[in-house]
């Protein structure tokens, strides 16, 4: 990917003020001391830190987003501020074999004599903060940007299993896919490969009551379906009802194996996708996820007059779920799937039963009361 088509790539993911430095600044700093953090916390934890190397790409990915926002503000396009800090004595220019009928040749600009991460993440820090102190484009503007961009492009060459052109696509698809709107038509169906009695029906209402035991029980086409829940806590919360975020899932993301479970819809003519995406240890995820989103939603008032869900989050569910199918969708997706279950549960919740409908050809989840006989 050239430098150009990633900064044109993130452009539209950026919202924070055009004109107003200060939230771009205090980001730009906060990202590199996040490279710190990681660096730090690969020295404390050694061999225990299995995810240094793929936290330290996204951290770097991060650094570069807020650098690429500086620049746009102050008039510079990031590729010509690397170009130029890649003319400076730190680097050797070699030629390369392109693979672009149109530009047989490139130029690879080399840094010699690479100082050790911890050194250049100091001389990083020092970059950065000489950046805190730039007010809008003038003479003295572009030298700070290439003292940057020379400091990061020397840290990203000392880790020789890590490329720029990996931190950059990384960054691009994760910014992307945590922004911007997106089209349904064109994400994935899991089904789309499988009989009809396999996929996950493409509209459903679930009715969900709850007993004078306490207990809650769901019901689907007038079938009891699933074990009958409490919260399995001394202080009632709720969580009798979490059924509704599996229902939230595959309304949304089109994924849920404890779904599929319930109403006997697994894709058992795979006897591969069966065992791995729709099997045990999927459900253990799903459940997984759901619990651990639950433990932080109630310190939010289960996500009541929320119109996003934190970045941090979401990228703990992105963890969560990774090699199964849902790592594909974008955490906009998730935030949405997030947002509108709960939004359904605290009806639930609140109603000690309900119907809810979902509709997966609109990406839908809503709720319904139970008529009055029922409830």
């Amino acid at each position: 990917m050239f430098l150009s088509e990633y900064t044109d790539q993130i452009e539209e993911t950026d919202k924070l003020p055009k004109d107003d430095l200060r939230p771009v600044l205090l980001g730009l700093f906060g990202e590199v001391g996040s490279v710190m953090a990681t660096a730090k916390k690969y020295h404390r934890e050694k061999g225990a830190y299995p995810r240094y190397r793929d936290d330290l790409v996204e951290e770097l990915g991060d650094v570069l987003w807020y650098f690429a926002a500086l620049c746009r503000r102050l008039g510079y396009r990031i590729d010509k501020v690397f170009s130029e800090a890649a003319k400076g004595e730190n680097y050797k220019d070699k030629v390369a074999a392109s693979d672009l009928a149109a530009g047989p040749l490139s130029r690879v600009a080399v840094a010699e004599d690479v100082d050790s991460l911890d050194e250049l993440l100091l001389e990083l820090g020092q970059a950065t903060s000489a950046l805190l102190t730039v007010k809008e484009k003038s003479e003295e503007t572009l030298s700070p940007l290439c003292m940057f961009a020379d400091r990061y492009l020397r840290t990203v060459q000392t880790k020789k299993k890590t490329t720029f052109a990996e931190i950059i696509r990384g960054n691009a698809e994760k910014s992307r896919g945590r922004f911007l709107e997106f089209d349904r038509a064109d994400l994935l169906n899991f089904d789309d490969d499988f009989p009809e009695d396999e996929k996950l029906p493409e509209e459903f209402e679930i009715e969900i009551t709850q007993r004078k035991s306490g207990r809650s029980y769901m019901r689907w086409k007038g079938v009891f379906i699933g074990d009958p829940l409490t919260d399995n806590m001394i202080n009632e919360d709720g969580y009798r009802f979490h059924d509704v975020f599996h229902l939230s899932y595959a309304a949304i993301l089109h994924w849920s194996p404890i779904f599929r479970g319930l109403i006997k819809h697994k894709r058992k003519s795979s006897p591969k996708i069966d065992e791995a995406e729709d099997g045990g240890r999927a459900r253990v995820v799903e459940e997984g996820v759901s619990a651990w989103i639950f433990s932080q939603a109630k310190e939010l008032a289960f996500f009541e007059g929320q119109k996003s869900v934190s970045f941090g989050l979401l990228k703990g569910v992105q963890n969560f779920v990774k090699g199964y199918e849902v790592e594909k969708c974008p955490l906009r997706l998730w935030e949405r799937a997030i947002l509108e279950g709960y939004k359904v549960f605290r009806q639930v919740k609140k109603n000690e039963g309900g119907i809810v409908i979902g509709n997966l050809k609109n990406g839908t989840i809503s709720y319904k009361p139970l008529p009055k006989s029922k409830s």
